[in-house]
């Protein structure tokens, strides 16, 4: 199974930029669907966005045309590029991975079977 990674996290200003990294060992990245995930306390966890094995990809509606997910397949390792920042960004973020397909059903955690440690994000207002 693969084991997955994340870093990049920290406390950055709003308008300010983050770059998250996921990184993959046990197995090759590319072989997953690769997602994005977002917790704060007290509330489920939330999606961010996903790459497909074929490059696709998906965002959530608040995080369109500020965050960027992208593959780097020689690092084996996925991107998630935050811009434009805001406090209500501010979460623990996840990367997850499904052991098989997912079907229309990539928002939902449940579809995700490996999942990382997780990163935290803070924006300061």
């Amino acid at each position: 199974q693969v084991q997955l990674v994340e870093s990049g996290g920290g406390l950055v200003q709003a308008g300010g930029s983050l770059r998250l990294s996921c990184a993959a060992s046990g197995r090759t990245i590319n072989n997953y669907h690769i997602g994005w995930f977002r917790q704060t306390p007290g509330k489920e966890r939330e999606f961010v966005a996903v790459i497909w094995r074929s490059g696709l990809s998906a965002y959530a509606d608040s995080m369109k045309g500020r965050f960027t997910i992208f593959r780097d397949n020689a690092k084996n390792t996925v991107y998630l590029q935050m811009n434009s920042l805001k406090p209500e960004d501010t979460a623990v973020y996840y990367c997850a991975a499904p052991s098989g397909a997912m079907g229309g059903s990539y928002y939902q955690s449940q579809r995700y079977d490996y999942w990382g440690q997780g990163t935290q994000v803070t924006v300061s207002s």
